[in-house]
């Protein structure tokens, strides 16, 4: 299950990767040495970017229960409710004969 889903730990990791990446480039600004490091740079992007892309599939994951749910919800608003419905009229009832 852990490689089906994004805890939150997990997400706060990718944060705190992305805001030292950001005082990271700012320091490299700062020294005048942004395209001397490209290199180390696109390391970093890649390393990130890995982590973003897990992210995003795994937090938008849906456990098969949570797809389950989804799938029933989606048919009974899709018209499953129709299903159930009769062309019975209470007046059409004949009385009954005694």
């Amino acid at each position: 299950m852990s490689e089906e889903t994004y805890d939150e730990s997990r997400a706060r990791n990718l944060e705190a990767l992305l805001r030292a990446l950001a005082a990271h480039i700012q320091a490299l600004d700062r020294e005048g040495a942004l395209l001397a490091n490209a290199g180390e740079l696109l390391k970093l992007l890649g390393d990130i970017r890995s982590e973003l892309f897990h992210y995003e599939v795994r937090v938008t994951y849906d456990t098969p229960d949570i797809a389950r749910h989804r799938r029933l919800v989606a048919e009974a608003q899709q018209g499953g409710v129709e299903e159930w419905k009769t062309e019975w009229n209470p007046e059409d009832d004949e009385e009954p004969k005694w």
